[in-house]
């Protein structure tokens, strides 16, 4: 038993299957008795009004049945209950019951029994209100400062706020804004009504501002009133507090102030009559629901909290003072006084668990036994130790995470068909190409027996496959499951990779673990080139061209590219033409004497997937020969400028697109303001003309359509821009590698700070989040001196205002490349590097001067062992001897 667990006075379970609210549970003497005593009032959604007068009762022992004063089935749902002077000329208390559509008030009377059976009590109906909208939730007090007598307010679904001067209805008004309601109170002090909207934040009205501001029958503004006169509801004040409510208190701090509490989602806060925030207290546990009330203590408030891990906490102000676990979550709590017991806590679970409860401890009863003395026999100790240190052993050997490797439990293997798809999978067409398909098999053998076994296939968008997610039992060991699919090109522009990633996930039980230890292995696959792209006619011109070098003879592009090749003409076995689906055409040259190649195209992105397919297929074409110090190597200008021009056609598109979206929530806004205002119309006794609201509303209509869709094509585009963005950073990557001859951990270092997002998103985008590792690799790896490394860098990623800083970063990082810097990721990584430089060159400097030379001249990087100009090119007619 818990040390801390509430002590049970007395408890009952209401009903059968009946459900509760936070307002279905009122503390009050409710049939006026005057004897101090509080009765508990619970009404249920299933229409069920009961009230209690519960007495203390022995362990073991279930409630009494004289402890039910009285209870009765009103039929329609209960909402909420509440208990105050709601009949005129008199000052007895009442009790007022919320249906959905009704709003009774009640007298609870008893009548004094002659017999051992008790006092009978019953209710009177002394009026009752028909509501014209659906009720939410109530609120009651002296409206106005009236003297001797509540007033009730009545907030419906669709936020219009009803006031009731006890037999007569006063007015109703419409909170601005409103979508949802939210939870509402009032508080005599300011005499003003409280609510948290659906924007999350607390809002304050004036109950004058209510009383004098338009009818909510009357809700349109006139002509007159856009000219001045009338008035209009508006705000006393508002605080944003970033979270929905769940519950609002008005507790007087003293005669001069009172404490607005507001329970929300994650914390709780206590306001200042003009709405500042006196305190707020951060949540660990998500809360049901609360009560605060005074302390004891002077200047400062308690607060019951409960939450869904069935724990009632108490604070003082901010400081937790106790915490006591309840038997069920409690859905609304109160504090009374039942049968001279002072301070007993009242909890209502959702399910109709009532109980009444009090603060306490058990104590504990066990006595632990003495301890008998005996000698240590060091030689069962050892031998006890030993067996102990072998379990262990044993269990680390194959306990949690078994030491064999993952590829033992399954085995994964990927084979791409060598030849197209004589029949398409798709009927897909980009301009007026058809688009091909090839078939990929992947095949799984299990060792073991596993669970949950789940395929996944992605490949680089615009790509596609005919089927993306696989589903396995291998519920025997050593099976073989092979699955088919098609990869085709969806969309009209180029992939930045043709490499696939098959990735399988699965669990393997063991004895400890029934359900399993989750596993991932993957499997990549690389898909040929004539998938997306076609022979074509070789261009002579082209507006970007990129020269590789290589140690090696040139081989002829026939036997390198027999699938693109015409093998009829012999004459063009040094040049190869490809035509992209879509329309783009890449020419691939060859030197027949200086050992170099040459790709050109009309778009730079175009360029990447020819690059490195050239250099995939010299690479297999010298290890077949045997040759093993084959190397490439690329000695021209870095094309910082084509890569810029890239990088700034993206962010102009995400600029769009943000300028897009908010037009089209401003929009949106518009449109629902205008239905709300005919659906007032619409609903309106008396007809009155629409002032053309109809046709504002067709015109915001083709608006919010017309801005919709221009989303959707700027989308399109980005996703388009950002395919041709990685293409274009693959090929600058693959260019430094080559310039510099990294190694394969320091490309991988490159990718991961150019490459981090596999998915642009205006939330996180490709160019804050490659600007912060830059910026990191200059700070670290890179960095020259501690005052560099001493520089903050932003811990929150928001998309710039321009991409200059950008291109800076990248502009100083080829720089510090060029002159020595070297990139990794180890503990050192840290420390200032001596960039010692050929031939004496002086370190790069340090002031910002150089960094806005670098960034105005767009200077151009080479190796230090070739001249920053290219060789030039003859035009030679036919592409014949080309880079002779």
């Amino acid at each position: 038993m818990s040390l801390f667990k509430a002590r049970d006075w007395w408890s009952t379970v209401l009903g059968e299957k009946e459900e509760f609210d936070q307002g279905c549970l009122c503390l009050a003497d409710v049939d006026n008795s005057g004897n101090g005593q509080d009765k508990i009032i619970v009404g249920s959604f299933m229409g069920y009004l009961r009230i209690f007068s519960p007495h203390s009762v022995k362990t073991g022992d279930g409630p009494q049945a004289e402890d039910l004063l009285l209870e009765v089935h009103l039929r329609d749902p209960v909402l909420q209950v509440e208990v105050g002077k709601f009949v005129s000329g008199t000052e007895m208390l009442h009790l007022a019951v919320l249906h959905p559509r009704k709003l009774c008030v009640y007298s609870v009377s008893g009548t004094l029994g002659n017999v051992e059976h008790g006092n009978q009590y019953q209710i009177k109906l002394m009026y009752e209100h028909h509501l014209q909208r659906t009720a939410c939730n109530m609120t009651y007090g002296p409206f106005g400062g009236i003297k001797g007598r509540d007033l009730i307010c009545i907030q419906s679904m669709d936020g219009m706020l009803m006031v009731f001067e006890q037999e007569s209805y006063a007015f109703g008004r419409f909170l601005p804004g409103s979508l949802l309601p939210g939870p509402l109170a009032y508080s005599p002090r300011t005499d003003s009504f409280i609510t948290v909207s659906s924007c999350r934040q607390v809002e304050s009205y004036k109950y004058q501002v209510l009383a004098f501001a338009t009818d909510a029958d009357k809700k349109q503004e006139t002509e007159q009133q856009k000219l001045g006169s009338g008035k209009r509801l508006v705000m006393d004040w508002t605080l944003n507090i970033g979270e929905q409510a769940l519950d609002i208190c008005i507790v007087p701090f003293n005669q001069s102030a009172s404490s607005v509490f507001v329970l929300g989602e994650r914390n709780f806060f206590c306001l200042k009559d003009n709405g500042q925030i006196r305190f707020m207290k951060k949540l660990d546990c998500s809360p049901s629901c609360f009560l605060p009330y005074c302390s004891v203590s002077e200047g400062s408030m308690n607060t019951l909290i409960g939450n869904h891990n069935h724990t009632l906490h108490i604070y003082q102000d901010v400081t937790l003072k106790w915490a006591t676990q309840l038997p069920r979550v409690p859905a609304a709590v109160r504090v009374g006084c039942l049968h001279d017991l002072k301070g007993v806590i009242v909890t209502l679970s959702d399910d109709g668990h009532l109980q009444c409860s009090y603060l306490g401890t058990d104590p504990s009863l066990f006595q632990a036994p003495k301890v008998e003395s005996r000698e240590l026999n060091y030689d069962d100790l050892d031998v006890e130790l030993k067996e102990l240190q072998k379990i262990i052993k044993d269990v680390k050997a194959q306990g949690v995470w078994p030491m064999m490797e993952r590829e033992d439990d399954l085995k994964v293997s990927a084979l791409v068909s060598p030849n197209l798809d004589s029949v398409s999978a798709t009927n897909v067409e980009v301009g007026t190409d058809s688009v091909p398909s090839i078939t990929v098999k992947i095949t799984l053998q299990n060792r073991v027996v596993l669970q949950k076994v789940k395929l996944s296939v992605y490949v680089q968008p615009p790509l596609a496959s005919t089927c993306e997610q696989f589903a396995f039992d291998f519920a025997v060991p050593d099976m073989t499951s092979i699955v088919t699919f098609a990869v085709y090109l969806k969309r009209s522009y180029t992939p930045s990779e043709l490499e696939g990633n098959a990735v399988v996930s699965y669990s393997r039980p063991t004895d400890r673990n029934p359900d399993g230890i989750p596993r991932v292995i993957q499997c990549k696959f690389r898909l040929p080139l004539k998938l997306i792209c076609l022979p074509g006619q070789p261009s002579k011109t082209a507006s970007h061209k990129l020269t590789i070098d290589t140690n090696k003879s040139p081989v002829s592009l026939l036997g390198l590219f027999p699938d693109f090749a015409n093998q009829s003409d012999e004459d063009q076995a040094n040049v190869v033409g490809f035509r992209l689906l879509g329309g783009a055409r890449v020419t691939l040259l060859a030197s027949r004497t200086s050992q170099r190649y040459r790709i050109q195209s009309e778009q730079f992105e175009d360029l990447w997937l020819i690059t490195n397919e050239l250099i995939l297929r010299l690479q297999e074409y010298f290890e077949k020969q045997g040759i093993k110090d084959f190397a490439c190597s690329f000695s021209g200008c870095m094309p910082l400028q084509e890569y810029f021009e890239l990088i700034d056609h993206h962010f102009e598109l995400r600029i769009n697109g943000e300028k897009l979206e908010e037009l089209l929530s401003e929009r949106a806004v518009q449109f629902r303001a205008i239905q709300r205002r005919l659906l007032t119309r619409f609903r309106d006794k008396t007809p009155a003309p629409l002032q053309h609201l109809d046709t504002l509303l067709d015109g915001t209509y083709k608006q919010v359509i017309a801005l919709a869709d221009a989303v959707e094509e700027n989308q399109d585009r980005l996703l388009q821009s950002f395919a041709g963005l990685k293409s274009a950073t693959h090929l600058l990557i693959l260019l430094i590698r080559l310039w510099q001859k990294l190694s394969s951990d320091q490309t991988a270092i490159l990718e991961a700070a150019f490459l981090p997002l596999q998915e642009d998103t205006q939330e996180l985008g490709w160019e804050e989040t490659v600007d912060a590792a830059v910026a990191h690799l200059l700070k670290t790896c890179l960095s020259k001196s501690s005052k560099e490394q001493a520089l903050n860098l932003s811990s929150q990623l928001n998309i710039p205002k321009d991409t200059s800083r950008l291109k800076r970063h990248i502009t100083l990082l080829c720089d510090r490349l060029a002159k020595g810097g070297r990139l990794c990721v180890s503990s050192d990584a840290a420390a200032p590097q001596a960039m010692v430089m050929p031939g004496g060159c002086t370190p790069i400097p340090e002031s910002d001067l150089e960094e806005r030379s670098l960034d105005s001249s767009a200077e151009l990087f080479t190796n230090h062992k070739h001249l920053i100009t290219e060789p030039p090119v003859p035009e030679v007619s036919a592409l014949q001897g080309v880079l002779e």
